[in-house]
């Protein structure tokens, strides 16, 4: 997650085909003047996985190394404004392929079944959509595109499924499965895929709630699977990198390799999961996607956030063995210990944003009650810098600002680009179904928000503590619990 000029990049870049401008102004707001821009970039990133797509924007959180930055520059100068797109549908995951084609994984508010939809990167409205199979609550959540611009999920039959979108001899889209894979014979009935990621082979890794942990190559049709220890759930997505594939547990974080095509554990690292699930957070424990980051090659770290009762630490990884760089107490300043996000990692530097007491609608079955039961939100963002030499970690800066979402940092503009919910009344730190919302752009050298604009107001505005996209025509798309924003400049 790092923001500012460009990145010096190993990977190929993709190409990109030309986007026109999305939603006209739905909600105008005063936007301050764009700040000057941090003087030393971040860098690098995880390298590009040729399996996937875009590096930004194949994945929730940018890449399969679930670095949460992106090569694209954000809303830029000019006054900012922000419409909506309306899909009566939660949308966690807006993702866009090398074609410059936005799509959407979003679960309707009404019957709760995953659907695709293929959004107009010129008006923003729904070109066709698709429905999947019900499965889990997360099962509708994680998904990725790759390098054939095809959306990579797993449905509730327990089956992988390759997207594509096409053009039709009429000029219409649509939607359809181009491939199928069953992983019914490594998944249990009742079991549901929650994360997926390719692996440098082309292999998709994933892993199941109940903590199973497997590959599958749809080449081949062979799947195989391990299954991690009783009691251990995953939560959340996973990470690939070239050293192996992240899962973080309920109780530990595991770096897994299949040179067979069976995942064998490489290394194994419990942290302090706490004595109960807090509020603001979808499990008993970690909330963290586990983020790959490092200033050599952009991987030779592994970082989450723990869950520990009276604080939360950020727990840093060397990627070859496991080995604890550091643990440092973070989201301080808010005094909420606990997120839900996937850090952001960039060269030497993490960013945690704080979910503490997120009023979430519901959480995922088996998650257990909260302890206590509700809090107020108190947000919270933290940069923390490991040090050059790698013997450990330095505080930068801890603020209490409030995001609603997971901020995303674009090494192109050199700004963290977020969603944050204000309190109805100034000064307080409750929710309400009347919160304003407002896109913002941080100066990520201070935690310092340089700009700014209104959203919305009321519930239909709530990003849930999803994911933003920053596109190639410099828009920033945020899902909400009711469909798409986008906010542009100019």
């Amino acid at each position: 997650m790092s923001p500012f000029p460009r990145l010096h990049r190993t990977a190929r870049r993709p190409r990109w085909k030309p986007v026109g401008a999305l939603l006209a102004a739905f909600v105008l707001g005063c936007a301050a003047p764009a700040s000057a821009l941090s003087s030393a970039p971040f860098g690098p990133t995880p390298p590009h996985n040729p399996y996937a797509g875009p590096d930004g924007t194949a994945t929730m959180h940018g890449d399969t190394g679930s670095s949460d930055t992106t090569p694209l520059t954000g809303p830029g100068a000019g006054s900012l404004s922000s419409s909506r797109t309306a899909l009566a549908s939660a949308c966690p995951t807006v993702l866009v392929g090398a074609d410059g084609y936005p799509v959407a994984l979003c679960t309707p508010i009404f019957g709760q079944v995953p659907t695709v939809h293929l959004l107009d990167p010129g008006n923003g409205s729904s070109l066709t959509s698709l429905k999947l199979t019900k499965g889990s609550l997360l099962g509708g959540v994680y998904a990725y595109i790759d390098h054939q611009d095809r959306l990579v999920v797993a449905d509730g039959s327990r089956s992988l499924l390759r997207v594509g979108h096409h053009r039709n001899a009429d000029g219409a889209w649509s939607l359809t499965v181009d491939r199928s894979q069953s992983l019914a014979a490594v998944i249990p009935e009742g079991d549901a895929v929650t994360g997926l990621a390719p692996d440098w082979r082309g292999r998709v890794w994933f892993a199941t709630g109940g903590g199973v942990v497997g590959t599958a190559d749809d080449t081949t049709g062979a799947v195989n699977a391990l299954t991690l220890p009783a009691g251990e759930r995953v939560a959340n997505s996973i990470s690939t990198a070239p050293e192996g594939t992240a899962v973080t547990t309920t109780h530990a974080t595991y770096l897994l390799t299949a040179a067979g095509g069976t995942p064998e554990i490489v290394w194994r690292k419990e942290y302090d999961r706490g004595s109960a699930r807090k509020p603001g957070l979808l499990s008993w424990g970690s909330g963290s996607t586990p983020t790959f980051f490092g200033p050599r090659t952009g991987t030779e770290y592994v970082t989450v956030v723990d869950n520990a009762d009276t604080s939360a630490n950020l727990e840093v990884y060397r990627s070859s063995d496991g080995s604890t760089v550091c643990s440092v107490p973070v989201l301080q300043a808010s005094g909420g210990p606990g997120s839900e996000n996937s850090p952001i990692g960039a060269g030497s530097s993490v960013f945690v944003a704080g979910t503490y007491g997120y009023p979430y609608p519901a959480v995922p079955e088996g998650a257990g009650p909260s302890v206590p039961a509700a809090a107020d939100f108190a947000g919270g963002l933290t940069r923390v810098d490991v040090r050059a030499d790698g013997t450990g970690c330095s505080l930068k800066w801890d603020s209490a600002l409030r995001s609603a979402a997971v901020p995303k940092l674009s090494t192109a503009d050199g700004l963290l680009h977020t969603v944050v919910r204000d309190p109805l009344v100034p000064g307080t730190r409750g929710t309400s179904i009347l919160d304003p919302y407002r896109y913002v752009q941080i100066d990520p050298d201070s935690g310092r928000v340089t700009r700014s604009v209104k959203v919305g107001v009321g519930s239909l505005y709530d990003s849930l503590q999803m994911a933003g996209t920053i596109t190639p025509d410099g828009a920033y798309l945020q899902g909400t619990v009711t469909g798409v924003l986008r906010i542009t400049a100019g």
